[in-house]
C-alpha cells in the first residue's frame, strides 16, 4: 500500500505563536515655551501643573525665562515641575515642539529649526502672505489653536476664551460705572428700591451667554438682541429662565440702548465684525453710559469704536465710556492660561501617546482640522482663499 503524500510537513501542522499587532512606540516630546513679546501679551501656553503631567510621562520642557511672570507663574514653580529654565530664546525656538499663544513674529519664526511643529493662534486677518512663505520656506508643520475643533463641533479653546471674555465684558462695565472711574456712580445689580442696571447685549454666541449668565447673577435687567432665532432660543434654554430676546431691528434696538447703562458688542460676522450700532444711536445713549465692544477683535460692531489698549483701556465720544481692547482674555492671564493649558495639555499627551505628530494627525480629525502647514505644505483651504495660495488636501499628505 502506497504512503499516502501530505502537502504539509509535521513542523507545519504544529501550533504556532499567534503573531499581535506591535504596539505603536511612544514618542518623547522636546517642547519650547517663549515668552511672549506681543504688546500687553500676559498668557502662557502651559501651567506649572501641566509641566508636571508632560513630564511625568518622560516629555522634555524648555521654558524661557520669565514667560510665566505676567500669569504669576515663577520660573522655581516650573523648575519643580520638571522643566528646564532657558535663559536663551534661541534655544527655547530650537525645540521640535513649540508652543505660543500669540502667532509667531517673523523673526521668531526665522529662529525655528526646519521642520519645527508649531502651536499657536493664527489671527487669520490680522496676517500677511509673507508670514505663510516663511513657514513654507523653513518646512514648518503648523497648527492653529483657533482652527481646532473637536468631535462635538466645538473649537474647544476658542469657546473657552469666548466664556473669559463674556464674563469680563460685565465685571469691565461694573468697574467703569463707579465713579472713580468717571462713571455716573451706577451698582451694577439690583437693589431694594432702586431699578436694577440695565445691560444690552448685541450677539447671542458664547460671548454674549456669558456676559447675559454673569449681568443676571449680579441682579441686572439684561435684553439680548441677535438675528438668529435658534440662537436666542438656545440661550434662553442654556440660561434656564425666560430673558427678553429680540431680533435686531434698528428701532427696538435704539430704544433700548437709550435706556440701558452698559451695552456690550458680541457680534463676530464671517471676515468683519458687522456695524450694527450706528454713531446716532450711541449719540442717543445715556451720559456716562458704557459700551464695552468685545467685537473689537474683529473690527467692532459699534460705529464708534477705536481701538484701545489694557494700559489706557477708555475713551469717551458722545459722553458715553467706550472700552474697546482687543484681546480681553489677556487681562484675566492666570484663568486664561489655565485654560488654554488644560486644552492643550491632553492633545500633547496624545500625541506622545500615538508616537508623534504625524500619528496622531493620522487619526485625530480635530488636530487634522486645526493643521495649516504640513511640513510646509499649505493644508488649510481658508487660509489659500484668503491669501490667493496652493494648498494640498491633509488626507492625500498623511494616508
Amino acid at each position: 500500500m502506497s504512503q499516502q503524500f501530505s502537502p504539509f510537513s509535521k513542523e507545519d501542522l504544529m501550533p504556532k505563536p499567534e503573531t499581535l499587532e506591535v504596539k505603536r512606540q511612544k514618542g518623547e516630546l522636546y517642547i519650547g515655551i517663549p515668552k511672549e513679546t506681543r504688546l500687553e501679551e500676559k498668557r502662557v501656553c502651559l501651567t506649572p501643573d501641566a509641566v508636571a503631567a508632560l513630564t511625568a510621562h518622560g516629555h522634555k520642557i524648555l521654558i524661557e525665562t520669565g514667560a510665566g511672570d505676567q500669569s504669576n507663574y515663577s520660573d522655581k514653580a516650573y523648575s519643580d515641575a520638571g522643566a528646564k529654565i532657558s535663559y536663551s530664546t534661541e534655544d527655547v525656538f530650537a525645540c521640535n515642539i513649540v508652543l505660543k499663544v500669540e502667532p509667531p513674529s517673523l523673526h521668531e519664526i526665522e529662529m525655528m529649526n526646519t521642520q519645527c511643529t508649531l502651536f499657536s493662534a493664527l489671527q487669520l486677518k490680522t496676517q500677511k502672505k509673507e508670514y505663510f512663505e516663511v513657514l513654507a520656506k523653513k518646512r514648518i508643520t503648523a497648527f492653529a489653536f483657533d482652527f481646532i475643533k473637536d468631535e462635538h463641533g466645538v473649537y474647544p479653546i476658542v469657546k473657552s476664551l469666548s466664556e473669559i471674555a463674556g464674563i469680563a465684558s460685565v465685571l469691565i462695565a461694573a468697574e467703569l460705572m463707579n465713579k472713580d472711574n468717571n462713571g455716573n456712580g451706577w451698582l451694577m445689580g439690583s437693589i431694594s428700591g432702586v431699578p436694577p442696571t440695565e445691560v444690552v447685549i448685541i450677539g447671542a454666541g458664547t460671548v454674549g451667554e456669558f456676559a447675559a449668565r454673569s449681568a443676571i447673577g449680579l441682579g441686572a435687567s439684561v435684553k439680548v438682541f441677535d438675528n438668529s432665532i435658534t440662537k436666542l432660543r438656545q440661550l434662553q434654554h442654556n440660561l434656564g429662565k425666560t430673558i427678553y430676546t429680540s431680533t435686531i431691528q434698528p428701532k427696538t434696538l435704539q430704544k433700548a440702548l437709550r435706556r440701558c447703562h452698559v451695552a456690550i458688542g458680541a457680534v463676530r460676522g464671517k471676515n468683519r465684525a458687522p456695524v450694527l450700532i450706528t454713531e446716532t444711536m450711541v449719540e442717543n445713549m445715556k451720559e456716562g453710559a458704557i459700551i464695552v465692544d468685545v467685537s473689537i477683535d474683529r473690527g467692532g460692531c459699534f460705529e464708534t469704536s477705536e481701538i484701545t489698549t489694557h494700559s489706557q483701556p477708555t475713551f469717551k465720544k458722545h459722553d458715553v465710556i467706550h472700552y474697546c481692547v482687543p484681546n480681553i482674555p489677556s487681562r484675566y492671564a492666570r484663568t486664561a492660561s489655565l485654560s488654554i493649558s488644560n486644552i492643550f495639555t491632553s492633545y500633547l499627551l496624545n500625541i506622545g501617546e500615538e508616537g508623534g505628530i504625524e500619528n496622531a494627525a493620522r487619526f485625530d480629525k480635530s488636530l487634522q482640522k486645526g493643521m495649516y502647514f504640513y511640513h510646509g505644505i499649505l493644508t488649510h483651504k481658508s487660509v489659500a482663499d484668503w491669501f490667493d495660495l496652493p494648498f494640498r488636501d491633509i488626507n492625500l499628505l498623511l494616508f
